[in-house]
């Protein structure tokens, strides 16, 4: 899919007249999100989407290549190998192929997201590949019983399809139209027998009737028991001729034509009709794990009416476990556990495995993500994924898709591009480790679209942020403990400079290779290999990262609960604190509430002074502490846990007169300090006694 790119300036409505069209490129964010839940770009994007952009003056309404983009990339499944699936999708194929007029049966199962439906894109690929330009002896139908849940029964809407496409196939290759086209009328005729079928079976049993036959029989009691109105009459009329039309043109069943006897003239009519046509069908069923149990059950119950008849494949994506839970509903009561494993395993002769991704292929997947967001042209790409997937087949052997890899498939890189080689290197580890990703595909192409969407947000607040920190809070975010982030959030907001100075001390452990012991909510072995992964966040301000990531958790700091005044005090004091002495007056009137946040952000920046004699800011706690006594208590812990090597003699003269100072002399007493230190302390001391 060819994307197109345009740097634009966003206006209000109705300052210019209405375009004929634009390019993605040109779009809002929130018009980009709207039009990608389609599953690609339209060509043009309509006109009131148009309106809300215009082009800069003197820039060309025609695509303009750029070194980044902003796209996304869309939640389906593609015929373009990123996972290295190529050689398992030719095996596939291989299988069927070889098999010859042999029916056989293909489970390809997976959790969700893990690429099973671009598994069955790949095999129907290398099938119409085999063909080599002549025309193919396979005819291939795809079904999607997801697509039907809710407006036809799985069962016969199989069936039609199947019957539809070889009667289609039979027209163009001018063979068998004969017997596809009996076949169809069979099928036809089924539908209309499943319901005469139902109705038949519930007046037998006394429950009322369904269907179009059942609403026959419904009008006729009414009429038969004397409680007809002439609606009912008329109602009688109009479904009789329903029911005839209904019946016209179908397959006339023979007399004494039974279910199960024309159940088995369809199968033989089925195998005559690929005989005729020398043909193998091939049904590729996907989405089935979507499915609500009973659509699931109805599909697999119309998959057994074709199984293992002659040249016939069906490859059956799905999911064991919601094949599972299915099984479970639809046969309530059952606890042996085996018998609902073994519900899907008689239907399954070859069962594949969609395999995990390891680090190699998630770091692999990623770059080409973003070489597929790239400027470079198609060839190009291809050229690069073909290189791709070619070593990512040498893994095995010790070789490495890395950004190092990466810059030999290209001779000139956009740096932009080799920038974001440098990203999936970085996560790629954590997306295959952490349990909440765990190398799924779909979870990564999502987790890559929300860090794209927040960039675009941040661009459009006039944020700057560099994506690796970002890309790194988010995977916090995704991955980590909730309890953990919102600390992590906390401690931003709180902080002066938007630093969470206490992952310092952590960082640099992890970096070192030293065990952490910490305690919860930070108890995760996820949190460990997390703080390893470049950029270190702990000197870095995150409010920025924070505000975008607001979709989440509110950015609510303790300054937001503060009144003007107390706003304006407090930016004082961290301004001017050696001047804090003139403020008294006005802080006895803040309140309770407003004066404590006003001490934690004067003991916050407090914490960065590495030496306490008589440091402005401390004019500005004893300020504080002067009136709201309250407050006073918290100076004299602040004073007390600072380390004996920070403290000098000219710090104990200023706190002489606070109530408090003597329990802070005390402390300081029972480590080694400096000699003046505490002598300073042994005649303050005195003086007081």
């Amino acid at each position: 899919m060819r994307r197109w790119r345009s740097r634009t300036t966003f206006v209000p409505d109705g300052e210019r007249p209405l375009p004929q069209a634009c390019w993605p490129g040109q779009l809002a964010v929130q018009d980009r999100v709207r039009l990608l839940r389609n599953g690609s770009w339209p060509s043009p994007i309509p006109r009131d989407v148009c309106s809300r952009i215009q082009p800069q003056p003197g820039s060309s309404s025609e695509p303009t290549r750029r070194e980044s983009s902003d796209d996304m990339w869309p939640d389906n499944e593609t015929e373009r190998d990123f996972l290295n699936f190529t050689g398992i999708a030719d095996t596939v194929a291989e299988i069927i192929a070889q098999a010859g007029g042999q029916p056989i049966s293909i489970g390809v199962s997976g959790a969700w997201g893990v690429g099973k439906s671009s598994m069955i894109n790949l095999i129907r690929r290398a099938l119409n590949e085999s063909a080599s330009g002549r025309r193919s002896e396979f005819v291939i139908v795809e079904f999607n019983a997801w697509l039907y849940q809710g407006y036809d029964d799985a069962r016969a809407s199989l069936l039609e399809v199947i019957a539809t496409t070889l009667a289609r196939e039979a027209r163009e290759r001018k063979t068998g139209v004969e017997k596809a086209h009996e076949l169809l009328k069979r099928v036809d005729w089924l539908r209309a027998a499943k319901l005469t079928a139902s109705s038949a079976l519930a007046l037998a049993l006394g429950l009322p009737p369904v269907g179009l036959i059942g609403e026959a029989v419904s009008v006729g009691k009414a009429l038969i028991g004397g409680r007809a109105t002439a609606e009912d009459v008329e109602k009688a009329g109009d479904t009789a001729a329903e029911l005839g039309d209904a019946a016209s043109g179908l397959l006339k069943p023979r007399a004494e034509v039974t279910p199960p006897k024309e159940i088995h003239a369809l199968r033989k009519n089925f195998e005559e009709t690929l005989a005729a046509m020398k043909v193998k069908l091939v049904v590729l069923i996907d989405d089935l794990d979507r499915c609500l149990p009973a659509t699931t059950i109805s599909t697999l119950e119309a998959i057994r009416l074709f199984l293992f008849l002659d040249n016939t494949a069906f490859v059956i994506a799905a999911d064991d476990a919601m094949i599972k839970h299915a099984v479970r509903k639809h046969f309530e009561g059952i606890e042996d556990e085996n018998l609902v494993t073994s519900y899907f395993d008689k239907l399954i002769q070859i069962p594949i495995r969609v395999p995990p991704l390891g680090t190699q292929e998630v770091r692999a997947y990623m770059m080409l993500l973003f070489v597929d967001n790239s400027v470079l042209q198609d060839a190009e790409k291809e050229a690069i994924r073909a290189k791709v997937c070619a070593q990512l087949r040498e893994t095995w052997r010790g070789r490495r898709v890395d950004r190092a890899f990466m810059q030999t498939t290209h001779a000139n890189l956009p740096a932009d591009l080799v920038a974001r080689f440098d990203t999936a290197d970085r996560l790629a580890p954590l997306m295959t480790s952490a349990s909440r990703i765990a190398g799924n595909p779909r979870l990564i192409k999502r987790f890559l679209n929300a860090l794209s969407i927040r960039m675009s947000i941040a661009r459009a607040h006039g944020v700057g942020l560099d994506e690796a920190v970002l890309a790194k809070l988010m995977l916090f975010e995704r991955c980590g403990n909730p309890q953990a982030y919102a600390a992590l959030m906390k401690a931003v907001v709180e902080s002066d400079e938007g630093k969470p100075l206490f992952l310092k001390e952590w960082e640099d452990a992890a970096l070192k290779g030293q065990a952490l012991k910490l305690e919860a909510p930070w108890d995760d072995s996820f949190v460990t290999e997390w703080l390893t992964v470049p950029p270190r966040l702990a000197d870095i301000d995150l409010r920025g990262a924070l505000y975008v990531s607001r979709e989440h958790a509110p950015l609510i700091s303790p300054e937001d609960r503060l009144s003007s005044e107390g706003a304006e005090l407090l930016a004082a004091m961290l301004e001017h604190p050696d001047m804090a002495g003139g403020l008294r007056g006005r802080l006895v009137n803040l309140p309770r509430p407003e004066i404590t946040v006003v001490m934690d952000r004067v003991l916050e920046r407090a914490r960065q002074e590495q030496e306490w004699g008589t440091p402005p800011i401390l004019t500005a706690a004893l300020a504080i502490a002067e009136a709201d006594p309250a407050q006073g208590e918290r100076v004299a812990v602040f004073l007390r846990e600072r380390p004996a090597a920070q403290i000098t003699a000219a710090i104990v003269p200023k706190i002489s007169d606070q109530p408090w100072a003597p329990s802070v002399y005390a402390a300081w007493s029972k480590n080694t300090l400096a000699a003046p230190v505490k002598k300073a302390i042994t005649q303050q001391q005195k003086a007081q006694a």
